[in-house]
């Protein structure tokens, strides 16, 4: 195929994230020219080895006559066109298939990709974890393009996409929606435009054969399903495949197993995801959980009902609050939560730890063999998590 970004130079602030390091790989792939900041070497920059990248504090200046887009982290630092506007093109210069939704968006496009990529179809992917049997969370194949979508700022609604699924709806995001409906509205809005839609609140949950646990993965399968439809896979071609798919980076993760102790990783932050995963979670054995609530808005709004969440596992620790892209908010901390789950279970083993490796220890000192202990959030709890395996020997 002819390379559609030939001729253009790019330069990037924040390349390292998730997100741009992703952009970035595949713009290059489709003849740009990239360059790129970032304030910190991340794993992701590993992948850009053809690209010349400046790490330090502040950012430089661009190279005189190139195009430059900032990562939301930077918007207030960088001049430059948004992360929203170099996805859009990207999604519009083949024909895409985009998974957005407040849960289960990574894994369902993750599958999506995978199911593709061992059929022979060659896709491109850009995708906000990392899909271990894919090698990384880009690919740049010649095939449909695999995106997954955000609704947290509003911007899915620049893509054009051939395919766009909404896994479910809920309100994840309260800085930028005042209520459910808003973001109802705003995914009624934008699939009016798209030829082909999946809402996974229509499909009945995926009964074929699959690897990954918990009745939410069978919904990511339903919803990944009906995409490779769109696509022209057959659930007959998708069904084998499928079930070798193994998931998405700190989607209920393995970390290792120590003392007769296995520890995970999990990326949920909202009361359904966390519930979800602690129902994937649960064996013969008790359930610890070190959880780091995220970003100020969801916890000052959703304490009660992330303690309700929580209080399925046997033994709690929580730390503060992980800011992400947000300011301190006055009388908002992870001890909100704590306060709350102690009045729904009195007399749990629990702890307000502000600091991960303090809730670390905790843990590990109650862990006995047979237990399994999770990391869970959205921000660097996932850090503890060989920390525990340390500590557990």
């Amino acid at each position: 195929m002819p390379s559609p970004l030939e001729g253009r130079r790019l330069w990037i602030a924040g390349i390292g994230g998730a997100g741009m390091s992703a952009y970035a790989q595949l713009a290059q792939a489709w003849g740009a020219e990239v360059r790129g900041w970032d304030r910190v070497r991340t794993p992701y920059l590993s992948r850009l080895e053809r690209v010349e990248i400046e790490v330090c504090d502040d950012p430089p200046s661009p190279p005189p006559g190139w195009e430059v887009y900032v990562s939301s982290a930077f918007a207030d630092r960088v001049e430059g066109r948004s992360r929203a506007e170099l996805l859009a093109e990207l999604v519009s210069l083949r024909d895409s298939v985009v998974v957005a939704g407040a849960h289960g968006k990574t894994t369902t496009a993750g599958m999506v990709a995978f199911c593709l990529v061992r059929l022979g179809r060659d896709p491109a992917w850009l995708i906000g974890a990392e899909i271990p049997q894919l090698g990384g969370n880009a690919g740049t194949g010649d095939g449909w393009l695999v995106v997954e979508g955000d609704e947290s700022d509003r911007t899915i609604a620049a893509l054009r996409p051939s395919v766009a699924v909404v896994t479910n709806v809920d309100l994840d995001h309260h800085s930028t929606f005042a209520s459910r409906a808003e973001v109802e509205a705003l995914f009624d809005e934008w699939l009016a435009g798209v030829p082909e839609v999946v809402r996974g609140d229509d499909l009945t949950p995926y009964d074929g054969p699959l690897a990954l646990p918990g009745e939410h993965n069978r919904r990511n399968a339903a919803c990944a399903v009906a995409a490779l439809e769109c696509v022209g896979v057959t659930r007959a071609e998708a069904e084998p495949v499928l079930a070798e798919f193994t998931g998405a980076g700190r989607r209920l993760e393995l970390r290792g197993e120590s003392g007769g102790v296995e520890v995970f990783d999990d990326y949920a932050h909202h009361p359904a995801e966390i519930a979800a995963t602690l129902a994937a979670a649960r064996d013969d054995g008790r359930v610890l959980v070190l959880f780091q609530p995220h970003l100020y808005s969801r916890t000052r709004h959703l304490a009660a009902e992330l303690a309700d969440a929580l209080s399925a596992a046997d033994a709690v620790a929580v730390t503060d609050v992980y800011p992400a892209r947000e300011q301190p908010v006055r009388g908002v901390s992870g001890k909100l939560v704590v306060d709350a789950l102690a009045e729904r279970r009195p007399g749990m083993p629990l702890a307000w730890t502000p600091a991960y490796d303090d809730g670390a220890h905790f843990l590990a000192r109650r862990a006995r063999s047979g237990d399994r202990v999770l990391t869970i959030g959205a921000g660097d709890v996932d850090r503890a998590a060989q920390l525990l395996l340390e500590l557990l020997r």
